[in-house]
């Protein structure tokens, strides 16, 4: 074991935040995610909520302030309204973000969120019911 590693982190999960480079993209998905069929690198943290795990994934992954939105939603349908899941992200990556980086999210509808989704260096995929929880973040330098 580890000091002040969050017990909801997985080994796997830390060794691939390690593995990363700047701009490889971290998407946690919700539990509807196809990611099984969209990403090559999968992790499944099937008993997590997202913002639980937001959390803890965000006192060691830098985001990337050399893009204007490192934080990338899918976008709900006009119809409907607008999550209140969004709020908690909001809320939080404005309180842990050192470097300043998040301004506000980048939306992209679902089915272009699907295909950029294949390119995730990892798809963590949790038990989080939520409508329009999956959330990707682009990592910065440290």
């Amino acid at each position: 074991m580890l000091r002040g590693i969050p017990g909801i982190l997985s080994p796997e999960l830390m060794k691939c935040m390690m593995e990363m480079g700047h701009a490889d993209v971290m998407l946690i998905a919700d539990a509807n995610y196809p990611a099984a069929s969209h990403g090559g690198r999968v992790i499944r943290m099937d008993s997590v909520k997202i913002p639980e795990l937001l959390e803890a994934v965000l006192q060691f992954f830098p985001l990337d302030n050399f893009v204007p939105n490192p934080v990338r939603l899918m976008r709900n349908l006009p119809t409907e309204p607008v999550p209140e899941i969004w709020e908690t992200y909001r809320d939080m990556i404005k309180r842990m973000d050192k470097d300043h980086a998040f301004t506000d999210f980048a939306f992209i509808d679902r089915l272009p969120f699907y295909e950029r989704s294949k390119k995730a260096y990892v798809i963590v995929q949790t038990g989080d019911t939520a409508r329009y929880a999956n959330i990707m973040l682009q990592k910065g330098v440290c």
